[in-house]
């Protein structure tokens, strides 16, 4: 038995999709800087696809005639959004998100320094206060 033509119609449709999308959509080509980092864009991808058809029987016509003709169609899209940009350098990894709080992204990533900055303090408070006192001579 032949293929009907709602395969060859699904067929390609996917086929278009396929092409139009690749991991370098979402993950895109890297970036190097003056200063050595590498930014890559990051996007958000989805993919959409609908196809249908029907065997019709012409008016008059018989169905013992033989095959029925055959009336279909399909279609596919893609939507790319950007989310954000992934920059490695300076030994650390950090995604900037294109959308959201900048202020609220920038305190999470000093946080690490910041507590690890604390506990210096507290660790030289702490030595001090153990310290004995020096005599005094008078």
């Amino acid at each position: 038995m032949a293929n009907h033509p709602i395969e060859t119609l699904m067929r390609t449709a996917m086929e278009s999709i396929k092409d139009m999308v690749d991991v370098n959509t979402i993950v895109g080509d890297p970036v190097e800087t003056p200063d050595g980092s590498v930014i890559m864009p990051v996007s958000r991808v989805s993919c959409g696809f609908a196809a249908g058809g029907a065997d019709y029987q012409p008016d008059g016509g018989r169905k013992d005639e033989g095959a029925l003709p055959f009336g279909g169609g399909s279609g596919g899209g893609v939507s790319v959004r950007p989310v954000g940009f992934l920059v490695v350098g300076q030994n650390q990894v950090r995604l900037l998100p294109v959308d959201g709080n900048p202020i609220a992204e920038r305190l999470i990533d000093l946080a690490p320094s910041l507590l690890e900055r604390l506990q210096v303090m507290m660790q030289q408070k702490q030595e001090k206060e153990e310290k004995p006192a020096e005599p005094s001579t008078g």
